[in-house]
């Protein structure tokens, strides 16, 4: 059996999605900027593809909307358009969390080599960040807050519409990162005091390597690629209008199927988690109600992500150790360690994310063999038999 169980890494382009990129192929070549007819059938095209994503996530304007090359950009721009933007003004003090994806953590570097001050933020031990800690960080010269709407890692879901007012109170700018949200929760930017949002494509079934920048009218967006007048000048090359309206198709049917989708992924979900925690010496990462619905996070104590993740998939079990943009990494999960797990139970840790195509018998099929490989490991492994006989202590209660 063969299971793919790392939609959080990224998904398989739908059928709806496919079916519009070759639409576009095929009727839509010409270049949008062009004032040829080809051109403007295309971009006829592309501002529809501009609708239907303001619409997904209840923007008051369709040109509130950029296409970027995907969510890293996307926040890149954000971060830097907030920081250099208002700098000016004597801001120059920015907030974020210390598990956030690492498209905010190292352009947070970035800036703070530039002369910005970054407070990081700790969640709680559910990985959520209190609002509280928020407020408390908030200071005359914070320029702005960024925190993403749900952890790519271990699934918990930050309290965004909490922060939104906040934010809008202090009259501080407010991003989120909403790369694993989009299409999986309901997001409307409006009446969550969003200023900025984040998305990607290829997470909710759309191509890779295109994404959107949301950026409410009224801010300035500072260009990170020059050479050219695209998106209003605003984001340089040549529009890839077939991966636009392959993304718009993509999320619009991920947000029409939302309520159906996430109660058919939240029971596979807590079915793996219902099927692992009896595993000893496991532990569930992330807040076990307030998370993504397809996310499942777990620790082992006494055995190693990678070699469990390797043989899962001599089984035909696709999963990973964690955020695939850091999966070659043997360092533990940031994500993990900056939220309290012991960095013994945060090298042990594997990540299963579901989609509506998954099944029981596929869940079923995952905790059969990650209790016999969880097995298997620990009784080759020196460091647990350590554990067993006393040597060592328990990170992980039993």
């Amino acid at each position: 059996m063969r299971v793919y169980a790392d939609n959080a890494a990224t998904t398989y382009m739908s059928d709806v999605a496919k079916e519009k990129f070759i639409e576009c192929l095929d009727k839509y070549n010409g270049n949008p900027n062009s004032l040829h007819s080809d051109g403007q059938r295309t971009q006829e095209v592309l501002d529809e593809a501009r609708e239907t994503v303001a619409k997904c996530i209840n923007a008051a304007k369709a040109n509130e909307i950029y296409f970027t090359s995907g969510g890293s950009e996307a926040d890149n721009q954000a971060l830097i358009s907030a920081a250099r933007g208002l700098k000016n003004k004597g801001k120059k003090h920015l907030i974020t969390s210390n598990i956030e994806h690492h498209a905010i953590l190292h352009t947070m570097a970035k800036l703070e080599k530039e002369g910005f001050e970054v407070t990081y933020l700790k969640p709680q031990k559910n990985g959520i960040v209190d609002v509280k800690d928020v407020e408390d960080a908030i200071r005359e010269d914070t320029a702005l807050v960024s925190i993403m709407f749900a952890n790519n890692e271990m699934g918990a879901i930050q309290p965004i519409p909490e922060i939104g007012a906040l934010c809008k109170s202090k009259g501080v700018l407010f991003h989120t990162d909403a790369v694993q949200a989009a299409a999986h929760l309901p997001i409307d930017v409006q009446a969550m005091n969003i200023d900025m949002l984040s998305m990607s494509g290829h997470k909710f079934h759309g191509p890779k390597g295109i994404g959107v920048l949301y950026a409410r009218n009224g801010i300035r967006l500072i260009n990170i690629i020059e050479g050219g007048a695209q998106e209003r000048g605003k984001r340089a090359g040549t529009i890839n209008v077939p991966a636009i309206a392959s993304m718009a198709v993509a999320l619009k049917d991920g947000c029409d199927h939302m309520e159906e989708n996430m109660a058919k992924v939240s029971k596979l979900r807590d079915r793996l988690i219902e099927g692992l925690k009896d595993i000893p010496y496991s532990q569930l990462n992330g807040d076990p109600v307030k998370r993504l619905p397809g996310n499942v996070n777990f620790s082992f104590e006494g055995v190693e992500g990678e070699s469990l993740l390797l043989h899962l998939d001599m089984y035909g079990i696709e999963c990973s150790s964690g955020s695939a943009c850091t999966s070659e990494s043997l360092d533990p999960s940031h994500v993990l360690t900056g939220m309290g797990v012991p960095v013994e139970a945060a090298h042990g840790s594997l990540r299963f994310s579901f989609d509506v195509e998954n099944t029981e018998e596929e869940v079923d099929y995952i905790i059969e063999k990650v209790h016999s490989v969880v097995q298997r490991y620990r009784d080759l492994s020196p460091y647990w038999e350590d554990l067993v006989n006393g040597k060592r202590e328990h990170c992980i209660p039993e």
